[in-house]
């Protein structure tokens, strides 16, 4: 299990430092510079050429990748081209928001989906199951902000009980940022539990009928222990890596629910970067998004070795 889990860690040391280099290359490829949107209708050629040496871009693109790269071996993305900050400083707020958003949602999701699945596998082509199913198919087909709009249309506007937007910054406590962000927890836990319940459900139809679970009917074994201590277990293992990719997808996926309810996280702050040319800002969003999703990728393959011997 040691060297399973030294290779696992291995590989994902090695796909980071791969996409650190990936994203680096991607954003000096974009169109235009930070110079460009900054000087607008005075960029001139000596105004562009005073601009860039001032912020370090007029440098060769080798010598701005050894620079960055040996500052982001000590967690130091640099600094804010438009704020002149350390980027650092603007990050780790949004990051934590967005974890509170993400957190808020999977600890909502997961649990519901688990549940949904076993129920609609037990109850299988009931008017419950045709009910749930159609429901969740329905909330996977609809695009994010269509869902968003029409969950403020009702929760915000028709009931009043949250508010349509937030109007909190990035450096707001937990008192203030909390009521603003179960809206849009709400449309991540329609939109992720759909994929993780049917999931569950397949998993739970497949083992319902294997040859273990037969044997534990002809004992007589109570149906509740039968479905927590074998059912459960069993049907559970392919949802892991499917839940994992899921809590990726909330922390660093939500960039347009985050658009769409004005939400200080790491989406929005990336999405302004973008249209400041903050090529910094960028760079360090797509990286932390990336290491989120490789973390849970890891935590998923460990986790799921661990529960099935078979795979050690």
């Amino acid at each position: 299990m040691l060297m399973l889990c030294f290779k696992r860690l291995l590989y994902a040391v090695f796909t980071l430092a791969f996409v650190a280099c990936l994203v680096f290359t991607v954003t000096e490829a974009l169109p235009g510079d930070f110079c460009t949107g900054y000087l607008g209708r005075s960029a001139t050629d000596n105004n562009l050429a005073l601009c860039r040496d001032n912020f370090g871009l007029s440098q060769p693109m080798q010598e701005r990748f050894l620079s960055w790269s040996s500052h982001l071996a000590e967690g130091n993305f640099g600094l804010s081209l438009s704020s002149g900050r350390p980027v650092n400083d603007e990050l780790l707020p949004r990051l934590a928001n967005t974890a509170l958003l993400g957190g808020l949602a999977a600890v909502l999701a997961i649990p519901l989906a688990l549940l949904l699945g076993m129920v609609t596998a037990i109850y299988r082509d009931s008017w419950l199951d045709n009910l749930v199913s159609g429901t969740t198919l329905l909330a996977m087909t609809i695009p994010e902000f269509i869902t968003a709009t029409l969950l403020t249309l009702v929760f915000a506007v028709w009931l009043p009980w949250f508010p349509a937007i937030t109007l909190a910054d990035a450096h707001a406590g937990l008192d203030v940022l909390l009521p603003n962000a179960w809206l849009p927890a709400l449309t991540l836990v329609l939109i992720s539990t759909a994929h993780m319940m049917r999931m569950m459900r397949s998993s739970t139809i497949d083992v319902l009928s294997a040859g273990f679970v037969r044997m534990a009917r002809i004992r007589r074994i109570p149906t509740a222990s039968l479905l927590l201590r074998h059912v459960l277990p069993a049907a559970v293992l392919p949802t892991i890596t499917l839940s994992a990719m899921t809590v990726a997808w909330l922390l660093g996926g939500v960039v347009i629910i985050e658009q769409v309810f004005n939400y200080p996280g790491i989406g929005t702050l990336m999405i302004s970067a973008v249209y400041d040319r903050d090529i910094p800002v960028v760079q360090a969003c797509a990286l932390t998004l990336s290491a989120i999703y490789i973390a849970c990728n890891l935590l998923a393959d460990l986790g799921v070795a661990l529960l099935n011997p078979k795979l050690r």
